[in-house]
């Protein structure tokens, strides 16, 4: 008896997961490839004006997000609203001065403040230490015989091998070197930075804005973490030296040291406080309804520069409307009986092209508890195809992240994909991958609070972050299989017995 009990539950059981394929199959195949593109053409069209975070373009395409989630019947996610609000913030500058005795050198001329590294001051400064390039490692340490703490210092905004290029190919940026070295001067107690920098000899150089680039800042952070810094032409530099300086590879020839000046820098920036907004709704579940399946993609892109509109069709424009339409196939299911046991938290995040800043903000401040969250399932890019790609070009996605937090993921994975039968590429999910797509997207600030995530993406293309990166070059095709998989993953996510297993430590290297 026992023995046919047995058999008689293990084929209800196989009954209930065929029905439940039965099921998910059904309501993907609502997600289809004229409404991808007939949303995708409104996220990304040009009045959106690129959606750049705390833009009013922004702003615009949260309000057409959010009145999405209203006609699809999700609830707000948070509390009443369906926006979770976070505050970024913009510095001006209002007065910056350089001088040296009684001669004061011309902002943009020769010399602009940075203001993302400056704080408000005025400092005199009597001797100045130049640190040639202000490198400090096993292969180079300028250093090694100067003691600059508590001194402002000068130093090169350029590699050694740079000026082994000679004057006329010496390139006129730092290529993202300068914050290393400032944070290394800092750390050598230096008070404050003079980047010489071939810039200033440009005749086509674009005069610095007095409005600096937006920031969010980190909890904890406080302004003992910043010194001020100042990019110089070689001139300024060579008269706060007292040295004579012909041209930009002449410091070659000025030893590392101490010297002796009258230079008196001031520097007097407000702060203005901006907002940008994550745009949540909700399918509440059944019986489960207190577990959560996280979908997020990020709704923001580059914005304008200029009168050019970086429309950002693919990144992400394509995962925004893949999140609305698998919000749409799970409200349908619900109206026919068929809803989720877990609920379903559909969420679009502002701030991820500066630095994963919607998503950081939500890890930060949950709406939903994070150990009651089984997945986070990002879509960052899935409407195009690498052109580098190798295999079925026309079925495939990138999948990153399965097995990192959970031995349960990649087992469902597989699982789900004898029925789509997609190529589930898995290149990147390697942590030594150089291109670190894993900590690129927001899925990241689940990942690091111990959430299982997958990342899905279609890898790059000559388009990405670009203003060619339009509505008409997305293959909308392939575009519908992706998105289909991820909504049967997120299904079965919401409707198993359990929560995913977090049994593996998170053993990689912070952002």
């Amino acid at each position: 008896m026992k023995k046919i009990l047995f058999i008689v539950c293990c084929c209800t059981g196989l009954m209930l997961s065929a029905q439940q394929n039965k099921d998910a199959s059904k309501f993907a195949a609502t997600i289809t490839q004229k409404d991808l593109k007939d949303q995708l053409t409104i996220v990304a069209a040009d009045d959106m004006e690129g959606r750049e975070t705390a833009t009013p373009g922004q702003k615009k395409a949260a309000a057409y997000i959010e009145e999405q989630f209203k006609k699809i019947g999700l609830k707000p996610g948070n509390g009443n609203s369906y926006q979770q609000l976070f505050p970024v913030y913009q510095d001006e500058l209002k007065s910056a001065s350089l001088k040296l005795f009684n001669f004061n050198f011309e902002y943009n001329t020769h010399f602009t403040a940075n203001l993302s590294n400056s704080v408000n001051g005025s400092w005199s400064i009597n001797n100045i230490a130049y640190v040639a390039y202000g490198i400090s490692d096993k292969e180079r340490d300028d250093y090694a015989n100067i003691d600059v703490k508590g001194k402002w210092v000068v130093l090169l905004d350029i590699t050694p091998a740079d000026m082994d290029k000679g004057e006329t190919n010496i390139p006129t940026a730092a290529r993202g070197a300068l914050a290393g070295k400032v944070r290394t001067a800092m750390q050598k107690g230096a008070v404050g930075v003079l980047a010489v920098s071939k810039t200033f000899l440009s005749d086509k150089r674009t005069p610095t804005s007095n409005i600096g680039g937006m920031y969010m800042k980190r909890e904890g952070a406080t302004t003992n973490n910043v010194i001020p810094v100042l990019s110089i032409s070689y001139q300024a530099a060579a008269s706060v030296l007292s040295k004579d300086i012909a041209n930009y590879t002449a410091f070659k020839n000025v030893p590392i040291g101490i010297y002796n000046t009258n230079a008196t820098i001031a520097i007097d920036k407000s702060t203005n406080q901006l907002e940008s907004s994550n745009v949540i709704g909700i399918l509440e579940g059944t019986d489960k309804k207190n577990e959560y399946v996280v979908l997020t993609a990020h709704y923001d892109h580059l914005g304008k520069r200029g009168n050019v509109i970086y429309n950002g069709a693919d990144d992400d424009g394509s995962g925004t409307v893949s999140v609305i339409e698998m919000a749409e196939a799970f409200a349908e299911a619900k109206k026919k009986g068929k809803g989720p046991r877990r609920t379903i938290v559909c969420m679009t995040v502002s701030g991820e092209e500066k630095g994963l800043w919607g998503s950081e903000y939500y890890g930060d401040h949950p709406l939903f508890p994070l150990e009651k969250t089984t997945v986070n399932l990002n879509t960052d890019m899935v409407g195009r195809i690498d052109p580098s790609y190798k295999g079925d070009s026309l079925n495939y996605v990138f999948v990153i992240g399965e097995d990192k937090l959970s031995s349960d993921l990649m087992k469902i994975t597989d699982s789900i994909n004898q029925h789509t039968k997609m190529e589930l590429d898995r290149r990147y999910n390697d942590p030594k991958d150089p291109n670190r797509f894993y900590y690129r997207s927001d899925h990241y600030n689940f990942a690091k609070k111990g959430v299982p995530i997958i990342f899905y993406f279609n890898g790059v293309h000559k388009d990405y972050h670009r203003e060619t990166d339009t509505v008409e070059k997305i293959n909308f095709d392939v575009m519908e299989k992706r998105v289909r998989l991820i909504f049967t993953t997120a299904w079965v996510m919401a409707n198993r017995e359990n929560m995913l297993k977090r049994d593996i430590p998170l053993n990689m290297p912070p952002r």
